[in-house]
Parts: C-alpha cells; sequence; structure tokens
C-alpha cells in the first residue's frame, strides 16, 4: 500500500474568506473523488485549526501502488480539484511512501 500525504500552505495576504471558501471547495471536491477514481482506497482533507502552525491543509489518501497515485494525479477530477486552491496556495509539500 502507498500512502500518499499532502501539505498546503495558503498566502497569508490572501482575504480570510477567499481562502476559507477554497479550503471547503478543496475539501469537498477531493472527498468526493473516491466515486469517481475508485482505485483511491481512502482520502480524507484535514483543515487546520491551529493558527500558530504554517500548513493550512493536510491531504491524507491511500493506493495500492505507486502508479495508481500518478493516475490520481493525473485524472482530469483531481486536476480540477487542485485548482480549487490555484489563487490562494503559497506552496505543496509530498511524501508518498509504501508501508
Amino acid at each position: 500500500m502507498v500512502r500518499h500525504i499532502v501539505l498546503f500552505k495558503l498566502k497569508k495576504e490572501a482575504p480570510a474568506d477567499v481562502k476559507t471558501a477554497a479550503m471547503h471547495g478543496f475539501k469537498q471536491a477531493i472527498e468526493a473523488l473516491p466515486a469517481k477514481i475508485p482505485f483511491i482506497r481512502k482520502i480524507e482533507v484535514g483543515l487546520n485549526g491551529n493558527a500558530a502552525e504554517e500548513w493550512d491543509i493536510a491531504l491524507y489518501s491511500e493506493f495500492d501502488t505507486m502508479d495508481d497515485v500518478a493516475l490520481y494525479a493525473a485524472h482530469p477530477d483531481h486536476k480540477a480539484a487542485s485548482k480549487l486552491l490555484a489563487e490562494v496556495k503559497e506552496c505543496r509539500a509530498c511524501v508518498d511512501y509504501e508501508g
């Protein structure tokens, strides 16, 4: 099994209401993907409630293989969900590991 973990940091200068809308829209879109992408074994999005931390969003997902992770990343519905953060995203960090 491959675990795919992604952290997103949003731009500090982005208006709070815009960031909140983007975060909730992203969470809803990502968590709807298993109905469209059957090889997602598990997926969840956490929105950080601790203002003292640097990262705003954590995405956790599980796949059978690294090839499935690559197919997920290239899938049009995943790309559409990712675009929901485009205006407010500062950076992203990712780790994929087998375990």
